[in-house]
């Protein structure tokens, strides 16, 4: 029997698996009906059988078997696609949505194989089918993580937003606090808060920028003449504070004025310094060297600690990425592994870049930023 006619033969057995398979995917199934379980199953069938009687060119089959067929024959926005979009919304996963399609080949061809005995089903036939199986997989596949993705960058920005106004009252309270005079114990209390509550500000700043330059928004940059030596000494002074068991090092050579995003450049700054202090030798100092010429602007971070190998440097930009840390623990102090990120952006963002190098046990990142914003002249 010829797999086209199987399948339009034994629809209903095909589907009742199918419902069957996708009702032991929880928590997601367990308040779906039984018409949601076999959702557009029927018509993801009823494409491929088209697809199987349809003429195909060797071309046409390697685009399809690589998933790249641009839709299943006769199925508008296609029945896979808006079955990923529905499992999305329904909250299976990614691999609850392979599964089913795992689960639909299988029992497609385990029954095929029983009707055609006592001859061998045809070769070139199950061929296809797996071809138009994976090419619906992919389909589905794409539309699910677009969806899933647009949800986790809406939860993204929502969060950033939302929690600073009660982060900021926070602050404030504790601050009033600190200025009160009443006691040794009041005093330490508010000063824990004011510190909790910057390191707070600091991971929600992180996530609003990764989440903008995960939409494609990039990072958004407006320059104006600064004074970098002012600029960084602040930064630095600020950095101290806050690690006052380190001794971080400035040097700034050269004409100090230029066109940049201040409040940007101390970020990048204080990004790269709180990743030296958290992964270098804790009694070695980091060393911050500036220097401006003509028409570049040049910082070097510097700091001793454990060898990076060549081929780590360059990862350690991707987002989510900590240091040399092989494991995956919790720690409250790892941050979120956005700051190298996160430098990198504000680097290019002004026409520039990062890189990072080793030595020995001596790790340097280096940015290089034109002195000049588009358009704009130096003296």
């Amino acid at each position: 029997m010829r797999l086209a006619d199987f399948i339009a033969q034994e629809m209903d057995a095909i589907l009742a698996q199918w419902e069957e398979f996708a009702a032991s995917l929880q928590p997601a199934a367990s308040r779906m009906t039984s018409l949601a379980l076999r959702d557009h199953g029927k018509e993801i069938l009823e494409a491929i059988v088209k697809d199987l009687g349809a003429s195909q060119t060797p071309e046409a089959q390697i685009e399809k078997s690589l998933g790249r067929a641009p839709r299943l024959i006769d199925a508008p926005e296609t029945a896979a696609r808006t079955h990923g979009l529905l499992r999305a919304q329904a909250g299976f996963d990614i691999r609850q949505l392979a599964s089913e399609y795992r689960a639909l080949r299988a029992s497609v061809l385990r029954l095929w194989a029983v009707a055609c005995e006592p001859n061998r089903p045809d070769l070139d036939e199950m061929i296809r089918f797996n071809e138009a199986i994976d090419q619906a997989l992919a389909e589905s596949v794409a539309i699910f993580s677009e969806k899933t993705d647009e949800a986790g960058n809406l939860l993204l920005g929502m969060l950033g937003h939302d929690m600073r106004t009660p982060l900021q009252a926070i602050q404030m309270t504790a601050s009033y606090l600190g200025k009160l005079n009443a006691g040794e114990k009041v005093t330490k209390a508010a000063a824990l808060l004011i510190e909790s509550g910057g390191r707070m500000k600091s991971l929600l700043d992180e996530l609003i920028e990764f989440n903008r330059a995960k939409v494609g928004l990039g990072m958004h940059v407006s320059p104006a003449e600064v004074d970098v030596a002012k600029l960084f000494a602040d930064e630095m002074n600020e950095l101290r504070a806050a690690h006052p068991g380190r001794e971080l090092l400035l040097n700034v050579t050269g004409p100090t004025s230029g066109f940049w995003d201040g409040p940007r450049l101390q970020r990048l700054l204080g990004n790269l310094v709180v990743n030296a202090v958290k992964y270098g030798a804790k009694g070695a100092p980091v060393s911050v060297s500036i220097t401006v010429d003509q028409d570049t602007l040049r910082l070097d971070v510097r700091n001793t600690g454990t060898a990076i190998e060549p081929s780590r440097l360059e990862a350690l930009f991707a987002p989510l990425s900590r240091g040399n840390h092989q494991e995956l623990k919790y720690d409250p102090d790892a941050g979120l592994g956005l700051g190298l990120y996160i430098a990198r952006e504000i680097a290019r963002a002004h026409g520039g870049e990062i890189h990072g190098r080793c030595e020995g046990e001596e790790v340097t990142f280096s940015v290089m930023l034109p002195r000049s914003a588009p358009g704009q002249l130096q003296t």
